[in-house]
This record gives C-alpha cells, sequence and structure tokens, in this order.
C-alpha cells in the first residue's frame, strides 16, 4: 500500500501506510477496538441495518435503496463500497440495496450540513420548530403534536 500524506490542522505532517486500512477497519469490525466491550457498540453496517430495520416495515425497502453516507468518515477509501457489502449480508434478500455518496470529497464532507440548511429553510419544516419555553410548558406532547 503506497504512503499517503496527511497535514493535521496544527500543522505537522505525517505520512500514512498501512494506518490508512487498519484504523478504520474498527468501524466494520469490532475486534480491530483494543479495551472496549463489543457488546455495547454497534458497527457502522449494523447502526444501518438497525435503524431501517426500527422503521415501518412498509418504508423500509425505500431506505434500504436510499442509503446515503456523509460525513468525513465517508471520505476513507472503500468506505461506501464496504458498508454496501457489509448490508447486503444483513438485509433480507428481497432488498434492492443501494448505497449512495456525493460524488466529490467537499460534498461528502459537508453534506449533512448542507442538507441540515436547506431543510430547516423550508416553512413546512418551520412550522415544526418547538422553543425551549414551548417544550418547558408542554413537554413531548408538544413535538407529538407538531412532528406527526
Amino acid at each position: 500500500l503506497p504512503s499517503s500524506p496527511f497535514c493535521f490542522p496544527c500543522g505537522f505532517s505525517r505520512e500514512f501506510q498501512a494506518d490508512r486500512v487498519k484504523i478504520p477497519e474498527g468501524l466494520f469490525d469490532l475486534s480491530y477496538l483494543k479495551n472496549v466491550v463489543p457488546s455495547s457498540l454497534m458497527t457502522v453496517s449494523q447502526i444501518a441495518a438497525t435503524s431501517c430495520g426500527m422503521c415501518d416495515i412498509d418504508i423500509r425497502p425505500t431506505l434500504y435503496s436510499n442509503l446515503m453516507v456523509t460525513g468525513g468518515n465517508s471520505l476513507i477509501m472503500g468506505f461506501t463500497e464496504r458498508l454496501n457489502h457489509d448490508l447486503a449480508h444483513k438485509c433480507p434478500p428481497t432488498i434492492k440495496l443501494r448505497v449512495n455518496a456525493a460524488p466529490t470529497p467537499m460534498e461528502r464532507r459537508f453534506g449533512a450540513w448542507i442538507g441540515g440548511s436547506i431543510l430547516a429553510s423550508l416553512g413546512a419544516f418551520q412550522q415544526m420548530w418547538v422553543s425551549r419555553a414551548e417544550y418547558d410548558d408542554t413537554g413531548k406532547t408538544l413535538v407529538e403534536k407538531k412532528c406527526p
């Protein structure tokens, strides 16, 4: 594996070789994590499968066919392909699985923030906002009422 330079925010620079593959493996295989009780953790693919599995059965196929990875970890070499591979073994065979990622590193890195800003600017979403004072007065029933 060829080495790859990385420049830290403080200006320190270091070359990484095999660590580029070993370190992120802990996201998919908990046995790579040392001094951690694996029963208290989940892999990235377990989190995705569990999240989809906790949703209404009627929307699960849609969720599995529209998984979107974003954030800094999505920039790890082979992340999307590995997630797709692992989920293919966890999903029912009738599910059409599709893991998507933005094409550019900038879109991947900041995609969640961009999506959140778009969502927050929608009028329909703004009607669901709950202020701290409203929540303190009414409690969680207000959230259930505003966000059916």
